[in-house]
C-alpha cells in the first residue's frame, strides 16, 4: 500500500472515504509554522508511517493513526514543531525497532529525549499493575523535568486513547480510566491545560461510570432549554450594566462539565435537581485593573453570595491561572458563578502553559522562560527530591497529594506567598522554604505567637521558623506533615541515621566475631580486606560493615572470610554487649520485655537489624531450625536505665483493691508506666501491671512485695506466647 495513500487516510483499494490524518494536520500546522517546520513534520509522519507499517489498533485503523491524532491535539494548541515531530513519533521507540540514536541523528537530540521521555514501560515486568502504573508515572516525571514537552505528548497521546478507549475490554476501560481521573488530569490542571483535563475527566468519567454518565447527561439536555433561557437574560442584563458603565467587555454563558457536577454531587451528597448551579457566565475585558471595576458591577446589579469571592488575580493559582471568581444570587434566588478575566488570562485559563509556548515568528521559540513554567517546573522539579525515597507506589500516593489543588496560601516574614495543601503544618512551611531549614527547624511563630511545630495553616498566616545549629529532623514529623517534601527530607535524614548506626553495630558483630581468633576489624591486613570487599561487591569497609548491622551478612561468615591464610578457626564466639540505650538497630521484643540479667539471645532480622529476645521465649524456637540467624548477646554491667516489663495479678475484687497494689509497688520505688484491669469469673480480677524495673532482682523484689499482699492470689512475669519468630 502507498504511504501516501495511508497518510493522507485513504482506505486501502482507491475508496474516497477519508479518516482523519496528516492533511488536517499539516492544515493546523501551516497556519502558525513556517513551510521548512511543516516540512519536518511531513518527513516524521512518512517516517512514522514506515516504522509502524503492519500495525493496526484495536478499532483495525493503521496504527500510524493514533500518533497522527496526538499531534493533531498538540497542533491546536499551537505547539512548536519538534513537540509536534515528538508527538508522531512517540511510540517508534517502543513498537518498532528503530532506536532513539536514529531519531536523533534524523530529526535531532530534542525531538529523540522527547520520544524517549514518553515511551512506556511495557516491556519491563512488576508484581503487580498499581507498580506498574506507579513506576511509569516516576519516569514521565523526571523526564518533565529536562523538558516540559514530554508531558504535553504524554497528555495527548492520552487524550486520543481515551476518545477511542471504546475498542478495549471493559476491564481494561475501567483500569484506564481511573488512571486518567487519578493521575493525566491533574497533571493537566496542574499545567494549566484546562481544554485537555475537561476533555480527560469526562471521557474517564464516561469510561468508568457508563451509567451515570448517561443518566446526567440526559437530565442536562432536559434542563438545558430553560437554564439557557434563564441565563439569557442575567446575561443581557450584565451586558447593558457594563456599557452603562462605560466598560468595554464580553458576556458569555458556560456550561459545566459533566465530571464536575458529578462530583459536585458525591461531595454534597445531593441529587441532581438539587444542583441548580449547572451553567455560569464569563466576562472577557480588556486589563486586570477593569477586572475589579467589572466586579463592582456585577455586585452592584446581582447581589453577591457572603464567602464565596476568591481573587485569583492577586493570588494565582499554582498553575499561572487567573481570574475573579463570585456567586451572585439570580433571579428567583438562584446562585450564579461568575468568572471576570482578561483576553490574556483567558488564553492562559483553557491552554495553561502551552499558553506560553507558542510559535515566535522566526523560526524558534521563545527562550525567555514565562513565570507559569517557572512555576511548573518549580513543582515537577522538586518531585525529584521525593522520587529518591520510598517505593514507586508511595511515591504516586505522595505526588497526588500535591496534584490536586486544594491549597492554603500562607506568607513568610518578608511576604512572600508560599501555596500549601490543606492540611499543612508548621513542619511542611519550613521544608516548602528550604530543606534544610526545615532539618534545623525547632520552634515557630504563627502570627508573631509561638506556636507547636505540629500546627496546621490556615490561609492569610505570617509564619516565622526559628532555627538552631545541631538540630535534627525528629521522627515523629512523619506522623502529621502532609507534603512530600517534608516526608522525603525526613526519611531520608532517617535513612542517613540508620546506615551510621548500621556501620556502628556492623563494627560490634563483626569484632565480637573476630574476638575468637584474637582479631578485630582494624588489624585486619588492608590486602585480605580488599579482597573480601571485591568477593562481597562492596566499594568500601563501611558499605560491608552496614550490611552485617542491618543483617543482610552474617558476620560469623564475614569473620571466616577476613582470616589470614592458615589461621586456626577453633574457638567460641564471643557474646555482643548491649546496654539497653541501642537506637534504630538495636530493639527489644515485646513478646518477653528482657531486662538485665535475663538470658538473652538475638535474632539477625535482614534489613532492621538484631531483635533481643529471652532465650525462654517462645520466639526463640526458630533457633534450632536456623541457628545461623541468631547471635549471642550478653548485658553489660553497671546499667543504670530502666526497663519494662509486665506483671500479671491475680487478686480479689474489692474496693481501693488496684490502689493499695500501686501503693505496695510505689514502695519498692517502681514507676508503673500502664495498668489494665479485667473481670474473671466470680470476685477475681486480672491486672496487667508495666512496671519500670533495673533488673531481675529489682522485679523479683516487686513480686514479693505484691504476693505477700492478703487479697493477692497469684502474681507472675508474663511473656507472650510464640507468635512470630522475630516479633518485637
Amino acid at each position: 500500500m502507498d504511504y501516501a495513500s495511508t497518510l493522507l487516510g485513504l482506505i486501502p483499494g482507491g475508496s474516497s472515504r477519508r479518516t482523519p490524518g496528516l492533511k488536517e494536520l499539516l492544515g493546523k500546522a501551516e497556519l502558525y509554522l513556517p513551510p521548512e517546520q511543516v516540512a519536518r513534520i511531513r518527513e516524521a509522519a512518512e517516517f512514522g508511517a514506515e516504522a509502524h507499517q503492519g500495525q493496526k489498533r484495536l478499532s483495525g485503523e493503521p496504527y500510524i493513526a493514533h500518533p497522527l491524532a496526538a499531534a493533531e491535539i498538540l497542533a491546536d494548541l499551537h505547539l512548536d514543531a519538534d513537540t509536534i515531530v515528538g508527538a508522531i513519533l512517540h511510540d517508534v521507540i517502543e513498537d518498532t525497532p528503530i532506536a532513539k540514536e536514529d531519531i536523533a541523528q534524523r530529526f535531532g537530540a530534542d525531538v529523540a529525549e522527547i520520544v524517549d521521555g514518553v515511551t512506556k514501560l511495557d516491556q519491563i515486568k512488576f508484581k503487580n499493575r498499581e507498580e506498574a502504573q506507579a513506576e511509569s508515572f516516576r519516569k514521565m516525571l523526571l523526564a518533565m523535568v529536562r523538558d516540559l514537552r514530554v508531558i504535553m505528548v504524554k497528555l495527548a497521546d492520552r487524550t486520543h486513547n481515551m476518545r477511542t478507549i471504546g475498542a478495549m475490554s471493559p476491564p481494561k476501560r475501567r483500569a484506564i480510566a481511573r488512571e486518567t481521573l487519578d493521575i493525566y488530569a491533574p497533571v493537566a490542571e496542574r499545567l494549566g491545560l484546562y481544554n485537555i483535563k475537561l476533555e480527560l475527566e469526562d471521557l474517564g468519567f464516561r469510561a468508568l461510570y457508563p451509567q451515570r454518565y448517561r443518566v446526567i447527561e440526559r437530565a442536562l439536555k432536559r434542563a438545558r432549554g430553560n437554564q439557557k433561557e434563564f441565563l439569557g437574560k442575567i446575561e443581557k442584563a450584565l451586558a447593558e450594566a457594563l456599557q452603562k458603565a462605560g466598560i468595554p467587555g464580553k458576556v458569555e454563558s458556560r456550561e459545566k462539565h459533566l465530571y464536575s457536577i458529578y462530583k459536585k454531587m458525591r461531595r454534597k451528597r445531593s441529587l441532581l435537581a438539587q444542583v441548580v448551579d449547572v451553567y455560569g457566565l464569563r466576562i472577557l475585558v480588556d486589563s486586570a485593573d477593569t477586572c475589579y471595576r467589572t466586579l463592582g458591577v456585577v455586585h452592584a446589579t446581582y447581589r453577591p453570595m457572603p464567602g464565596r469571592f476568591k481573587d485569583y488575580i492577586a493570588i494565582p493559582r499554582v498553575n499561572g491561572y487567573q481570574s475573579l471568581h463570585t456567586t451572585l444570587f439570580g433571579p428567583n434566588g438562584v446562585p450564579i458563578e461568575v468568572q471576570i478575566r482578561t483576553a490574556d488570562m483567558h488564553n492562559i485559563a483553557e491552554a495553561g502553559v502551552a499558553a506560553h509556548w507558542k510559535y515566535k515568528a522566526g523560526g524558534a521559540a521563545d527562550g525567555n522562560d514565562s513565570a507559569q513554567q517557572e512555576r511548573a517546573r518549580a513543582w515537577i522539579s522538586h518531585l525529584m527530591e521525593m522520587q529518591a525515597s520510598g517505593n514507586a507506589e508511595e511515591f504516586i500516593e505522595s505526588v497526588k497529594v500535591d496534584l490536586f489543588p486544594d491549597k492554603v496560601y500562607v506568607f513568610t516574614p518578608k511576604g512572600a506567598i508560599l501555596r500549601l495543601p490543606r492540611g499543612a503544618t508548621v513542619v511542611d512551611f519550613a521544608y516548602a522554604v528550604h530543606t534544610d531549614i526545615g532539618n534545623r527547624c525547632v520552634a515557630a511563630k504563627v502570627d508573631r505567637r509561638l506556636s507547636p511545630l505540629r500546627t496546621v495553616l490556615r490561609n492569610g498566616q505570617t509564619v516565622q521558623i526559628i532555627t538552631a545549629k545541631g538540630a535534627s529532623p525528629n521522627p515523629s514529623w512523619v506522623n502529621f506533615v502532609a507534603t512530600a517534601k517534608a516526608r522525603s527530607a525526613i526519611r531520608h535524614y532517617l535513612k542517613a541515621l540508620q546506615r551510621s548506626e548500621a556501620v556502628e553495630l556492623g563494627a560490634q558483630l563483626l569484632n565480637s566475631a573476630l574476638e575468637e581468633f584474637q582479631l578485630s576489624v582494624d588489624r585486619i591486613e588492608t590486602s585480605v580486606m580488599n579482597q573480601a570487599l571485591q568477593e562481597f561487591h562492596c566499594k568500601e569497609k563501611d558499605e560491608l560493615l552496614a550490611q552485617i548491622g542491618l543483617g543482610e551478612r552474617l558476620a560469623p561468615l564475614v569473620a571466616r572470610r577476613l582470616l589470614p591464610s592458615g589461621h586456626d578457626e577453633t574457638g567460641k564466639i564471643t557474646p555482643l554487649t548491649v546496654a539497653g540505650t541501642e537506637g534504630l538497630l538495636v530493639t527489644y521484643s515485646r513478646c518477653c520485655r528482657p531486662i538485665p540479667n535475663d538470658p538473652i539471645i538475638a535474632f539477625l532480622s535482614a534489613g532492621r537489624g538484631i531483635v533481643i529476645h529471652r532465650d525462654t521465649c517462645g520466639n526463640v524456637e526458630d533457633y534450632h531450625k536456623h541457628p545461623e540467624k541468631w547471635q549471642p548477646v550478653a548485658w553489660q554491667k553497671d546499667l543504670t536505665r530502666y526497663f519494662s516489663a509486665e506483671v500479671r495479678i491475680e487478686a480479689e475484687n474489692k474496693i481501693g483493691m488496684l490502689a493499695s497494689i500501686s501503693a505496695a509497688i510505689a514502695g519498692t520505688g517502681t514507676n508503673i508506666g500502664h495498668a489494665t484491669v479485667e473481670q474473671r469469673d466470680g470476685d477475681v480480677s486480672l491486672i496487667k501491671l508495666e512496671v519500670e524495673v533495673k533488673d531481675r532482682k529489682h522485679l523479683a523484689r516487686v513480686v514479693r512485695t505484691i504476693r505477700h499482699m492478703p487479697e493477692v492470689l497469684r502474681v507472675s512475669r508474663y511473656q507472650a506466647s510464640r507468635r512470630s519468630q522475630h516479633e518485637e
